[in-house]
């Protein structure tokens, strides 16, 4: 199904003669750009896959057998819920201590063990992979990706066929007006797969108190220790108005669906105390000199 681009210009920030020349270009870059925009589901496994082999180049993976088994076995009893039948599930544990978990196409899902070790539960762990699965089955990752491609077409025409480009101001009107488009955008997605993960951990038989909770953990440490959950937060953009929009989901459930949900259990905790006796994880990589 044919993904569309929808580019906002900040109005204020354009002159109107430039603002209309940038409006009809991007109605011409939409055009051309169309018949890129559709990602068969074959095309998605191989983007995830060539991801993936990048991901295991460039980060430290746990390959502890029974941390990276309970995680698979996990993941899968939540992906057999989801919304993509077909899909070729994999999931896998980052050492690294950093907070954050992350979704690439074709169902590939990582959660970082520093996000584990901050999980009380067992449905706050689950609902992190079902969020991510949510993530897959709504296919955020490539509609960012060709998006993202889309937009630099687009400016690449836009500076083209009018020359606008030529002025410092509109270059920065156009880069401005693209980052709140895709800012919205990712609050947007965390929102839907949000309430992907509220329905999967339900359908799989897992409370799905933990999907607010955990956020609610997260939001608390980041009060008490500014600065320590900034790649989690800057990934995950987690507003409290998020953590009421699923304590409201699941206020919407009939009660019998969720008595008798599971919450914890021992293997959880078995499992936790596993990846905390792992060996210490590796520093984070320096940044890269300017």
């Amino acid at each position: 199904m044919p993904l569309a681009l929808s580019v906002t210009v900040h109005e204020t920030l354009v002159e109107p003669p430039i603002r209309s020349v940038i409006h009809r270009a991007l109605r011409v870059c939409l055009t051309l750009t169309a018949a890129a925009c559709s990602v068969s589901d074959r095309q998605e496994s191989a983007i995830g896959q060539q991801s993936a082999a990048a991901v295991a180049d460039q980060l430290p993976l746990v390959t502890d057998p029974a941390v990276a088994d309970y995680v698979t076995t996990l993941g899968d009893s939540l992906a057999a819920h989801a919304g993509r039948p077909g899909i070729a599930w994999h999931f896998a544990v980052v050492n690294s201590e950093e907070v954050n978990a992350f979704a690439l196409p074709g169902g590939y899902v990582y959660v970082n063990r520093g996000l584990i070790e901050r999980a009380e539960r067992l449905d706050q762990l689950a609902g992190t992979l079902a969020h991510e699965i949510g993530h897959v089955v709504r296919r955020h990752s490539v509609k960012q990706m060709t998006q993202q491609s889309e937009a630099r077409v687009g400016v690449s025409l836009v500076c083209t066929l009018t020359h606008v480009c030529d002025s410092r101001a509109s270059q920065t009107a156009i880069s401005v007006a693209g980052s709140a488009y895709f800012a919205r955008h990712s609050r947007l997605d965390e929102a839907e797969a949000d309430s992907e993960a509220v329905g999967t951990v339900v359908r799989a038989g897992i409370s799905p108190e933990g999907v607010p909770e955990l956020f609610e953990l997260l939001i608390a440490e980041r009060q008490r220790r500014p600065g320590v959950l900034d790649a989690f937060f800057a990934s995950h953009p987690l507003e409290e108005d998020r953590v009421a929009a699923t304590r409201r989901e699941i206020a919407a459930i009939p009660a019998e669906r969720l008595d008798g949900l599971l919450e914890d259990t021992p293997r959880f905790h078995d499992f936790r105390a596993r990846v905390a006796a792992l060996p210490e994880a590796p520093p984070p990589p320096a940044p890269a000199n300017p």
